[in-house]
């Protein structure tokens, strides 16, 4: 991509290997709510292995006889890894479902029933297990460390490079569609115009981050003199307790979750961001999206794109928190197993690329 990522800590690189396969990446879905165990909806808590859930939904609309679209889920799980989701149809297939499936890459593990079917964003995160090779002792203590600072001060919430198709370059694509003017034509259109909106998105943030490493790593003269900010404007960025400086106008939320409000008191807003209870959030341009004011809305506007009406817009967490963070060392096999939380649409590659300093996508190995 024509952007260079920043990352926000200062460390040295680790070096790790990583590959995103069914036996090295494990992922499972946290649900919304809990489920009522009564209703017309049958729910299924899915095991499924080397299957996107793109996949999966056209198995079970084959055994069952439903439409794709009458099959309920809550997120997009990967092929290459060994995911946990759960999926909601009509209780009235059930017989068929039971006959008809009997694919070894699908395992049900639990089933239930609930009033309403799943739909999409009905998650509150996932839980990640993954595996790394070839990590020494030193470095993965150091790991766990960089790894267990990272819950308590936080992350970017960059989109990972899985979002941008195989040669990192979908966005293109999505942006010619997005500037055609034509009405968006089944899911992979859609798909195309969201990797444009990440990589808008993607670019604003590593913006961000840059502009806070400059602030953290100068005095204030060099930093204005860098940033060709005014010194008054500076010395108030540098006066925030957090890493990613925030400024008036930006859009922050309620974390993990809430309704957008507009910075007016940078000093006071900036205790809540420390304190984990708000965050900023980016722009995803489109239609009806909530733009920043002020100061914050000249650092979005380069990143912006008014031509693109064909999507819904929306804001996205721009730093979030990973939870529940262990690891587990084997000295003899130098393989690490790291396992964590983190909140819906948030990436877990974008996670072990802060930790580790370089792009999975060119360093993911055998």
């Amino acid at each position: 991509m024509n952007y260079i990522k920043i990352y926000a800590y200062n460390h040295t690189p680790i070096q790790f290997n990583f590959k995103q396969t069914i036996e090295r990446f494990f992922v499972e879905e946290i649900p919304l709510y809990s489920f009522s165990g009564t209703g017309n909806y049958l729910i299924l808590k899915i095991k499924k292995t080397d299957m996107s859930t793109w996949k999966l939904i056209t198995v079970l609309a084959k055994a069952t006889g439903l439409q794709e679209r009458d099959i309920g889920y809550a997120g997009l799980k990967d092929k290459n890894a060994t995911t946990t989701q759960y999926i909601s149809l009509h209780k009235q297939y059930e017989k068929e479902l039971n006959k008809n499936l009997t694919t070894d890459k699908i395992e049900i593990l639990e089933r239930t029933y609930n009033r309403s079917p799943i739909k999409i964003g009905h998650l509150k995160g996932n839980r990640f297990s993954i595996i790394l090779h070839y990590i020494n002792e030193k470095d993965a203590k150091f790991f766990n460390t960089t790894a267990k600072k990272m819950q308590v001060d936080g992350i970017p919430n960059y989109y990972g490079y899985q979002r941008f198709g195989e040669d990192n370059r979908s966005y293109l694509q999505g942006k010619q569609i997005a500037h055609s003017g034509k009405k968006l034509k089944g899911s992979k259109e859609k798909l195309l115009v969201s990797a444009y909106q990440s990589y808008l998105f993607n670019r604003w943030l590593s913006s961000r981050v840059k502009t806070s490493v400059i602030i953290a790593s100068n005095d204030s003269t060099q930093a204005a003199k860098k940033l060709k900010y005014p010194q008054e404007l500076v010395n108030v960025l540098k006066k925030q307790p957090q890493f990613l400086k925030l400024f008036l106008g930006d859009v922050v939320m309620p974390y993990p979750f809430g309704k957008t409000n507009f910075i007016k008191d940078m000093s006071q807003s900036a205790q809540l961001f420390k304190q984990n209870k708000i965050s900023p959030t980016g722009l995803l341009c489109g239609e009806n999206a909530l733009r920043a004011q002020n100061d914050a809305y000249h650092l979005e506007e380069e990143y912006d794109d008014t031509e693109l009406n064909s999507l819904k817009g929306d804001r996205r967490f721009a730093w979030i928190w990973p939870k529940e963070v262990e690891t587990d060392y084997i000295k003899e096999e130098k393989k690490l197993t790291v396992s964590f939380w983190l909140p819906k649409g948030s990436y877990a590659t974008t996670f072990l690329e802060e930790i580790g300093k370089f792009s999975l996508k060119e360093k993911r190995g055998d």
